[in-house]
């Protein structure tokens, strides 16, 4: 199913699908993404991506306070005050910091709203096979993975967009991991 983002219930609708942990197609602030609930979604949109199991999946939040029920690491203002937008940091996890997670809020309030009415984070990774370019072509998305998914939100093309900015801050160290759409300079 495609729909577009400006439809009256385009929220509803996705929501509804995410909820049934289904795979949708949605587009963020930076590129078009795979979307489902984290944890339960991961293995599918692994397998729809080709992509290893060592390679972790970004989480979208719906607001930045949420990093907190994540992580106790402490994030400088400076940082957080980049969000929502195209940046994604990597935290050690609140019950287990030997692990890290990926966590980002997107600067696009529509997708926010999905997040929040859905109860939980939900993963966002590029529309592509792994290793292969990131299609930001809609009929190309739709041409590729309209059989693959349950539903796909049109939002036009996304071209001249670059995936997030990614950063990982672990013990207070600040490490530019993926210079992306947003430039920052980790150094001042």
């Amino acid at each position: 199913m495609v729909i577009s983002k400006n439809l009256h219930n385009s929220i509803e609708i996705t929501v509804e699908k995410l909820r049934n942990k289904e795979i949708v197609i949605i587009p963020t602030d930076t590129v078009y993404g795979f979307s489902g609930i984290a944890p339960w979604t991961e293995d599918y949109i692994r397998q729809i991506k080709g992509r290893e199991e060592n390679k972790p999946f970004i989480q979208l939040i719906a607001s930045p306070k949420d990093i907190s029920y994540y992580t106790n690491e402490k994030i400088e203002e400076k940082i957080l005050s980049l969000w929502p937008g195209p940046l994604t940091i990597i935290v050690p996890l609140k019950e287990d910091s030997s692990k890290t997670i990926a966590l980002r809020c997107p600067n696009d309030e529509w997708l926010r709203k999905i997040i929040e009415l859905t109860g939980f984070s939900i993963y966002s990774t590029s529309v592509n096979y792994s290793g292969k370019e990131i299609l930001s072509d809609i009929f190309d998305i739709v041409d590729e993975f309209e059989s693959k998914v349950s539903l796909i939100v049109d939002d036009g093309n996304k071209k001249d967009l670059k995936a997030s900015t990614i950063i990982s801050i672990i013990n207070g160290k600040k490490t530019l991991i993926r210079q992306g759409e947003l430039k920052i300079d980790l150094s001042k």
